[in-house]
């Protein structure tokens, strides 16, 4: 029962972030002067609605997203004579402009709130593995058969700890190991495990300053998996260090790291959009039975089952984080240059105004609106492939979906 609540929450939270979209649209719209004929909350067959001034508002039955309807969006639409002066493809294009953008910028905003929100309550993760510590202990433990995840404390045959001796602290960042780089936690733990003996760290301090110290490795036994996931002791260089997993904000530094945070998920999710079409054969493969790869896309259904799944397991850090990122990765895919999105009407708009200016530097007049239905054939293509990829990834987490475990 509280995996189904927390889908339907997870699903009303994806919900409302997509009525807000429009509801960008239409706060922006009017604050222009453009006539707003409609906004509705929903799909589908209505429930009721009620009209305010010369906007009608309203609520359909299927709460997955909405709509809103400016007259005139493109110089196509049929418009009544008093829409006509008003309609928005006649107002300059930097106006037009932020009407589309302003759903993007609605998600963006919707997005950094809710990051600043995890931060100044709950902290936010180590989005990018950043080799940050949390701990230095006073030793550096060998494994052995009577060792479990739960480390005990030093024992008399165990080196004391080289950070801890080289002065290392908790919030410091080992940005080398003899001059070569460390981005992430993993790429520092695999070079240490191959050293032993004096070797040199470079390091960031919690404030700010870089110094180099050297540090003389110990060699500890340690359990490493092998490929047919048996455990075998090896001999492994270690320095005494736990990664710092979560960052701990007040209300003040929680709007740099929320805008940190969110720089680094506007570069994840680029990354995922220009990774996206590779993934498809994966998507197809885990529709026939295959393993489901952690890296394929999933839709609002797998997100939905995956904050279900997070609510039963009290992890809202994790609900508020899926809800985030699903923010993040539409208003940048709305962005995407490609009618019918909204960035398909900005790019339109920004090609008028580029060929008008090019018209004038000839001494000619500014051309007219740009014809969409000669772009038609390409709406419908782009329709159509991202109906189908919608329709995988919807089978996908239905058949074989992504599960937290």
């Amino acid at each position: 029962m509280v995996f189904i609540i927390g889908v339907v929450l997870f699903a009303l939270g994806i919900g409302l972030s997509v009525a807000l979209h429009e509801a960008g649209h239409m706060f922006t719209a009017k604050w222009f002067g453009m006539k707003v004929r409609r906004y509705y909350i929903g799909f589908g067959p209505k429930i009721f609605s009620f009209r305010r001034g010369e906007t009608e508002y309203g609520l359909k039955a299927i709460p997955a997203g909405g709509f809103c309807d400016i007259a005139g969006m493109t110089a196509l639409d049929e418009v009544t004579p008093d829409e006509e002066p008003r309609s928005m493809w006649k107002y300059p294009a930097w106006k037009r402009v932020i009407v589309m953008a302003a759903g993007s910028i609605t998600h963006f905003l919707l997005g950094f709130l809710v990051l600043y929100l995890m931060a100044v309550t709950m902290g936010l993760p180590n989005l990018l593995n950043k080799p940050v510590l949390s701990d230095v202990q006073p030793c550096v433990i060998s494994d052995g058969p009577n060792i479990d995840s739960a480390r005990p404390p030093c024992g008399p045959n165990d080196p004391a700890s080289p950070a801890k001796a080289a002065g290392l602290q908790p919030g410091d960042q080992i940005t080398a190991v003899n001059s070569t780089p460390t981005p992430t936690w993993d790429e520092l733990v695999a070079s240490v495990q191959k050293l032993s003996g004096p070797q040199q760290l470079t390091v960031l301090t919690a404030a700010g300053q870089e110094r180099t110290v050297t540090v003389n490795i110990p060699t500890v036994q340690r359990y490493v998996t092998n490929p047919d996931g048996s455990k075998t002791l090896k001999a492994q260089g270690a320095i005494g260090v736990l990664r710092q997993a979560n960052f701990e904000y007040n209300a003040w530094t929680g709007i740099g790291g929320a805008v940190s945070f969110t720089g680094e998920m506007f570069a994840k999710t680029w990354d995922g959009l220009l990774r996206f079409p590779q993934r498809i054969p994966a998507l197809i493969k885990a529709i026939g039975g295959g393993q489901r790869d952690l890296d394929t896309p999933v839709s609002v259904v797998g997100a939905s089952r995956l904050g279900g799944e997070a609510v039963e397991r009290g992890l809202w850090n994790l609900v508020l984080l899926l809800l985030a990122s699903l923010n993040f990765f539409i208003g940048v895919f709305n962005l995407l240059p490609l009618l019918p999105l909204d960035g398909g009407h900005i790019a339109v708009i920004v090609y008028e105004k580029i060929r008008n200016a090019l018209r004038r530097m000839r001494g000619k007049p500014a051309g007219g609106p740009v014809d969409y239905s000669k772009l038609m054939a390409v709406t419908m293509v782009v329709v159509v492939l991202g109906g189908a990829v919608m329709l995988l990834t919807i089978t996908a987490d239905i058949v074989n979906p992504i599960r937290l475990n």
